[in-house]
């Protein structure tokens, strides 16, 4: 079994840089190309495409910056408490990047600082699972500083899609992968951390082609439903 990996906080800043430096370097470099062609007054039958290559990648670059802000940050939201509706937005602008369509069924509540970011990070790993398309549903509930996060992603098997484990995601969260950690799998191992930090116990798995996510409090019954926590 591997050992529990414990990283220093320059460290685990330093990967989470590289992280959100690696997300943003194909976008960011699409624009600077579509500038060149547009400044470019011999490539003028190009310009319309170049025009549609700075909006897409824009909109790509602004996804993954709000993401990083309100995910990995310390955000510009007032206060130890982060509204539910925030995560939204930012979730929304997420998944317009996405392939796969989002089902958010979150109520309107304030979620300390780090439970907001454990949300967050964990509907980016749920993401993950269906690549090629398909729909992730997140939920949330349960009482105060009880609730239950679950999120649920699953392929369109008409479409022959398929629903995947992200690589490595179960030794990464729990702490303790098998091949260490880099900035490649920084996000995972981050949401481990921060599960960890709020007292969350995390779930992972696919059943019948359907990938399962949770966070339960560690005072509560593992596997339990957001449905049995609003009982």
């Amino acid at each position: 079994m591997a050992d529990f990996i414990e990283l220093k906080a320059t460290d685990l800043a330093a990967m989470l840089c590289s992280r959100v430096c690696h997300d943003l370097i194909n976008p960011v470099g699409a624009i600077g190309n579509g500038l060149e062609v547009l400044a470019d007054p011999t490539q003028s039958a190009m310009a319309e495409g170049a025009q549609e290559l700075i909006a897409n990648s824009a909109k790509h670059a602004r996804a993954k910056l709000e993401f990083a802000r309100l995910a990995y940050g310390a955000s510009s939201t007032a206060g130890t408490d982060f509204d539910t509706r925030e995560c939204e937005r930012v979730a929304r602008i997420l998944f317009e990047i996405e392939k796969a369509d989002l089902d958010w069924q979150v109520p309107l509540i304030l979620l300390p600082k780090h439970k907001a970011k454990l949300l967050m990070n964990m509907l980016l790993i749920a993401s993950m699972a269906v690549p090629r398309g398909g729909v992730v549903k997140a939920e949330v509930a349960g009482p105060a500083g009880e609730e239950v996060f679950r999120f649920t992603s699953t392929s369109d098997a008409e479409k022959r899609q398929k629903t995947l484990m992200p690589a490595g995601a179960e030794g990464l969260l729990s702490g303790a992968p098998e091949d260490g950690v880099d900035a490649r799998g920084i996000q995972p191992f981050y949401t481990g951390i921060l599960a960890r930090m709020t007292e969350m116990d995390l779930k992972i798995g696919i059943e019948n082609d359907v990938f399962s996510f949770t966070a339960t409090p560690k005072a509560k019954e593992a596997g339990g439903t957001p449905e049995a926590a609003a009982a």
